[in-house]
């Protein structure tokens, strides 16, 4: 078990996720001072769109009110508030969730995306805030005791993620033993009702449907093998306004994301 309070500051710091909207100054003309202060008050305006697949408790999900909630969502609130920007979240699936950013349609993006090289090419990320891994989930009566034991059976993932990536490369991308789902819970309710041998997920994620479904009789198999993993929000590839120096001081986002997350987020948050 990770030492979480300190692992949760001191990557919910953020580093830079968000920098404070730079507006050109310089000597200018009248009528260039008049565009700069048009300028001024749009940027000021801006209602930022971020996206979020909120079927991933604790980080994003749905509350009964229909509003979104969860840890990313704490983040993105608390470093805003310290930008001075608005946000405003959208719920959007996963599997139009990149395209949604490359098009325009949403500003940022916080859904537990995990930074990779792949990813890099076609977006930018803020610094990593928060450390994660692969983890299997298994019935309680399951003999897997290691990532390799899935070689030849049916596991469960979510289309497009890391996970998804460590089963493809055990099994080959094309086996038909890998079932593909939408979300991580639908791979899960799959592992209930014996559709699958496994599922391979983020572990926050996994840890608490576990934790939240003791009814179904699972357990978890952590295996050194998976690589560290980290979490970073996304902005469109090249996108300076949202994505530069650093402006945000670490100890200025942990003291108004930390009565947030203390103690019961903590909680919530487990990484096995």
């Amino acid at each position: 078990m990770t030492a979480l309070a300190h692992t949760l500051f001191r990557r919910a710091a953020l580093c830079a996720v968000l920098p404070c909207l730079l507006v050109a100054c310089g000597k200018q003309d009248g009528g260039g001072a008049a565009t700069a202060a048009s300028s001024a008050t749009a940027a000021a305006d801006k209602v930022y769109v971020v996206g979020t697949d909120a079927a991933y408790a604790p980080f994003e999900s749905q509350n009964e009110k229909g509003e979104i909630v969860g840890f990313d969502i704490d983040v993105v609130k608390a470093v805003a508030a310290k930008a001075g920007i608005e946000v405003r979240f959208v719920n959007t699936p996963w599997e139009g969730i990149f395209n949604a950013l490359k098009q325009g349609d949403r500003d940022l993006l916080v859904s537990s995306i995990t930074i990779t090289d792949e990813r890099k090419q076609s977006m930018d990320f803020s610094d990593p805030y928060f450390d994660a891994h692969q983890l299997i989930a298994v019935k309680t009566d399951s003999k897997i005791a290691r990532f390799e034991d899935l070689k030849s059976l049916k596991v469960g993932v979510q289309t497009g993620t890391t996970g998804d990536d460590a089963v493809s490369k055990l099994q080959g991308k094309n086996s038909t033993d890998i079932k593909r789902f939408e979300s991580t819970p639908l791979a899960l309710k799959e592992l209930e009702t014996g559709g699958v041998d496994a599922v391979v997920a983020d572990n926050g994620v996994v840890v608490n449907y576990v934790k939240n479904n003791a009814g179904n009789k699972f357990r978890t198999v952590n295996d050194p093998a998976f690589a560290p993993e980290q979490y970073g929000i996304a902005v469109k590839k090249g996108n300076a306004d949202l994505l530069g120096k650093p402006a945000i001081e670490h100890a200025g986002v942990d003291s108004q994301i930390e009565p947030r997350t203390a103690p019961s987020r903590q909680r919530r948050v487990l990484l096995d």
